[in-house]
């Protein structure tokens, strides 16, 4: 299945626009809250609150002559959609005090915020219409395979979603496009893969003004190890008493750090620690799947 994704950038900047498909449907309203979320990063464009369910937000309010213009449209948080009221942008961000305790509590400042709200406002539907123009080009594509094919909206793959209770997150996404009656079982975790590299050619470390500071091992295995390594350590006793699986940092001592789902878990001997699999460039780790239900009204996660 291939999400067919096409943001009608006539619609986005003209919601006035006539057209039975306009009025009605149960997918309504939803490819522009879905291009609202991806332009403001599915954080509230005010205080950067994430995780929380976000709403449609006038940044010029409709009492104060406001449209319906995507331009004009942003997604906020609950608590700033209400304390922002018909305020003007400026007036909101200078005076609310619970804005500047939030954006406080998520290490923001209002003049930098605001002055991000106001550049991403005036950005064109650059990244739309390039998603408009490369996606018969991949549709194509799949159908040369010779497999049977099936295509869905943005919009449509997230009414899946909201319908059957489904976590937001890319899997979860991908295993809703198209046409979906239910999905079983989809609270499994996910293998999430990451290139890491191979370690970088560089063996001084250079102060800024380019002087040597440190020198690196030009042997990359310690004791039959080499950093990028994935390594099950079953240490027997003491503060780090347990069964630890991940990726290996090495160290000269001898003694690793190894990254686990759970964390870093640093000072392991090598003696404990066994090779499940080389280093091939790629970090291996399993993603819990988190049970995060949303309605399908107009608060948006």
């Amino acid at each position: 299945s291939q999400e067919l994704v096409r943001f009608d950038t006539q619609k986005l900047e003209n919601p006035e626009i006539s057209g039975v498909e306009y009025q009605q449907g149960t997918l309504l309203g939803y490819e522009v809250r879905e291009y609202l979320l991806e332009k403001w990063g599915r954080e509230c464009a005010y205080c950067g609150a994430q995780n929380t369910p976000l709403e449609v937000e006038h940044v010029v309010p409709r009492s104060r002559g406001g449209s319906h213009r995507i331009s004009n449209l942003t997604v906020a948080c609950h608590a700033c959609n209400q304390a922002k009221d018909n305020r003007p942008l400026t007036d909101f961000f200078a005076t609310d005090r619970g804005l500047r305790k939030r954006l406080k509590a998520n290490g923001l400042s209002a003049d930098t915020r605001l002055d991000r709200v106001e550049r991403q406002l005036k950005r064109p539907l650059r990244d739309a219409s390039a998603v408009n123009a490369t996606r018969w080009a991949l549709f194509q594509a799949l159908k040369a395979t010779g497999l049977p094919v099936t295509v869905g909206s943005g919009g449509l793959t997230k009414y899946h979603r909201q319908r059957l209770g489904i976590a937001k997150t890319h899997a979860l996404d991908a295993a809703c496009v198209g046409p979906l009656d239910a999905l079983h079982r989809w609270e499994v975790p996910t293998l999430t893969i990451k290139a890491m590299g191979r370690g970088s050619y560089q063996r001084t470390r250079l102060t800024r003004h380019g002087f040597p500071r440190g020198y690196l091992r030009r042997r990359k295995q310690v004791r039959g190890f080499q950093t990028g390594d994935r390594v099950k350590a079953i240490v027997p006793s003491g503060k780090k008493a347990g069964v630890h699986v991940g990726r290996v940092a090495i160290r000269q001592t001898g003694r690793f750090n190894i990254q686990t789902l759970h964390g870093v878990v640093q000072g392991i001997s090598y003696r404990h620690c066994t090779l499940i699999q080389r280093g091939d460039g790629y970090g291996y780790h399993q993603t819990p799947t988190l049970n995060s239900k949303g309605g399908a009204g107009r608060a948006v996660a």
